[in-house]
């Protein structure tokens, strides 16, 4: 038989299964409105494997391939579903509000709160998301929290992850605890350098100072050196300040280079970092959720069931929609009745009632399940 030939038959074959598949749709809507009249879950576990079962015993060899076929027609008919169910979800709600609540430009002034001092990567970080913001600084990622759930600012700045050193798990503790919703991000390309008072040489140094974030991106550096104590603080800025103030030529900081022109430093070596291509991203979070003009990310925590395939439910969601999943990591959590937690970051935005109607699905679905906010990325 002639390729052009095959094609054809092919393309018959084709238009067939459209017709099918668009029937099997149309059926599954009307599944909808019985289970939204009978108020009953979209997903039907049993029928599936029935369903299942019987397909892989008819495909001979095929099997694997139809399972896959079927399990996905299975989850675009339950996306299709949940564009379609009625029945109330708390990330319906919230992100209703968040759409009201928002505006087409996001704002460029306000109360800011910062971990650290000035010349802080945090701080160049709140210039960039809010250009004229009146920056306030606390001691803790925990005080940039309680200031925002205060009132006493309205926006805080967060680092959430860096490219060297993965997540800021104190951060995602801390989203995961308080009720705050992320409406901006952005990306620093991050320069650490080994920075000391004036004319200090290498074997003067007993002791450097950083946040740990930094101590683990230049880990390489540090771990070929002997008789040094590396002292972790509380940020990069506060490390250069104490190594000004403290007047010792035994004392070094890991900090910035705007921070050894802030406190009358100089840098004794430039290239310490394990990666040059380091980059950290920093949250903007707010006390009241809100959605602005732009947003196409979108920030989850999820836990679910422990059993084969759930993970793959879920990622199955996304798959359906077309959905890019930019970021994905699990966490163990202790004394809770999850092995895990997992952190999701998808190009998606709520404005799309398709991508709404799978948050709600993942919501109904999952055993724990926090919208962390639909935000953009400057």
């Amino acid at each position: 038989m002639e390729l052009n030939e095959i094609r054809t038959r092919i393309d018959a074959v084709d238009d067939q299964l459209l017709q099918l598949f668009l029937e099997r749709m149309g059926l599954a809507e009307e599944v909808a409105a019985y289970k939204n009249e009978h108020h009953l879950p979209i997903m039907n576990k049993q029928r599936e494997r029935d369903i299942l079962a019987k397909v892989m015993e008819k495909s001979g060899d095929k099997e694997r391939y139809a399972y896959h076929l079927f399990s996905t027609l299975f989850e675009l008919a339950r996306s299709r579903q949940a564009e379609l169910l009625t029945a109330p979800t708390k990330v319906e709600a919230q992100v209703k509000a968040s759409l009201a609540a928002g505006g087409e430009i996001f704002p460029q002034t306000g109360l800011v709160a910062c971990q650290g001092v000035e010349g802080a990567n945090s701080q160049v970080a709140c210039d960039k998301l809010l250009p004229r913001g009146n920056i306030v600084y606390v001691k803790t990622f925990d005080a940039v929290v309680s200031a925002v759930e205060s009132g006493l600012c309205k926006f805080g700045v967060l680092p959430i992850e860096n490219s060297s050193n993965g997540s800021v798990r104190k951060v995602y503790e801390l989203l995961q605890t308080h009720n705050l919703s992320i409406v901006r991000s952005t990306r620093l390309c991050i320069r650490h350098e080994l920075l000391t008072l004036p004319g200090v040489k290498m074997e003067d140094i007993t002791e450097i100072y950083s946040h740990e974030q930094a101590i683990g991106q230049c880990s390489k550096f540090l771990g070929g050196l002997s008789g040094i104590r590396v002292v972790p603080c509380a940020n990069t800025a506060v490390a250069a300040k104490m190594v000004a103030e403290s007047g010792s030529r035994h004392v070094a900081a890991i900090s910035s280079h705007p921070c050894a022109a802030l406190y009358g430093l100089e840098c004794l070596n430039d290239r310490i970092q394990d990666s040059d291509n380091n980059y950290t991203r920093f949250i903007c979070v707010t006390k009241d959720p809100a959605i602005y003009a732009g947003a196409n990310r979108i920030s989850l925590v999820i836990a679910f069931e422990n059993r084969p395939g759930a993970l793959y439910d879920i990622l199955s969601k996304l798959a359906a929609l077309d959905i890019n999943l930019t970021k994905l990591e699990s966490c163990p959590v202790a004394g809770s009745d999850f092995e895990f937690i997992f952190f999701l970051e998808l190009d998606a935005s709520v404005r799309d009632a398709s991508v709404l109607a799978m948050l709600e699905e993942m919501e109904r679905s999952c055993a724990q399940f926090q919208f962390l906010g639909n935000y953009a990325e400057v």
